[in-house]
């Protein structure tokens, strides 16, 4: 494992890099090599489906057979090689979807390998910013400013990776949230403590928290001087949401009482059939 690990530290993940679309994206085969997936790309595409809601088409998407062609083509890269005549064209994974990756993966270096990606993904940018001439790119400003949305929209508080220790960024990046909310908040988390608690004081908007482990003395010395929540005691889904007014919905990787502690997200929703469905589920269990 540590012979493997020092190969993985020498290579370039930068030469891994591509525009399609406009965007920089990844191989799921070059990825599942670094992630070390001992099915390859079988492990990503399994881990993708699991985790549907997070992985928008602005974090991962699957080629064309053009596409793919004129990769292969122009680049004559040995990852396109490994598919050669299958039927199922590869899917790739922008910034955004490769961090996104990691906290659904389960392989022991998915972390730090994450880290090293994102690093080269600011690389690539930083060195496409000091181009100069034509010889690089064809239309070199429009490939640049797009570029520059791309990590604005990951760098965004609706899309945030959040680092493990950084704990007073991460209630920033939650009390930010709660304040886009007009008059409700409802918190769906099936753990809950005095850390989380000390945060929803301050808000001044109604609150409604539904959780399947609470402490109820806990509770009752909050609710004793705040009348500012609603506890509700269930809790039928996995994941942990913030719901805005019963319209806009926020995906947290753990509990917002960990948040900062370890490597995670916090991330907006935008598919509007999971946030339909997902509010009606929630509207039934507060009736």
């Amino acid at each position: 494992m540590e012979n493997s690990i020092i190969l993985k530290e020498n290579e370039k993940i930068e030469n891994l890099i591509y525009e399609i679309r406009g965007k920089q994206v990844m191989l799921d085969s070059d990825l599942a090599k670094l992630y070390e997936c001992k099915n390859g790309t079988k492990v990503i595409n399994q881990a993708v489906k699991r985790n549907i809601t997070k992985f928008p088409e602005r974090y991962c998407f699957q080629l064309t057979e053009t596409e793919y062609r004129n990769l292969k083509f122009q680049n004559g890269t040995s990852s396109l090689n490994n598919y050669g005549g299958v039927r199922k064209m590869p899917f790739v994974f922008t910034e955004q979807g490769v961090a996104m990756l990691a906290t659904v993966l389960k392989t022991p270096v998915a972390d730090a390998v994450s880290m090293r990606i994102i690093d080269a993904f600011v690389y690539m940018r930083r060195y496409l910013s000091d181009v100069t001439g034509s010889n690089m790119l064809v239309n070199h400003e429009e490939r640049i400013l797009k570029l520059e949305e791309q990590f604005n929209k990951f760098s965004s508080k609706r899309n945030t990776i959040i680092y493990e220790g950084k704990i007073y960024d991460a209630y920033s990046v939650m009390l930010d949230i709660f304040n886009e909310a007009n008059d409700e908040i409802i918190i769906v988390d099936n753990y809950v403590n005095k850390e989380l608690l000390d945060i929803l004081r301050e808000v001044d908007k109604k609150i409604i928290v539904i959780s399947n482990n609470m402490n109820n003395e806990l509770i009752k010395k909050y609710e004793s001087q705040y009348d500012n929540t609603q506890f509700v005691t269930d809790n039928p889904f996995h994941d942990r949401y913030i719901i805005l007014d019963r319209k806009e919905v926020y995906a947290s990787g753990m509990s917002l009482k960990d948040v900062g502690k370890k490597y995670s997200y916090i991330n907006k929703i935008e598919e509007s059939i999971f946030i339909n469905e997902l509010i009606k589920r929630i509207i039934k269990i507060l009736k």
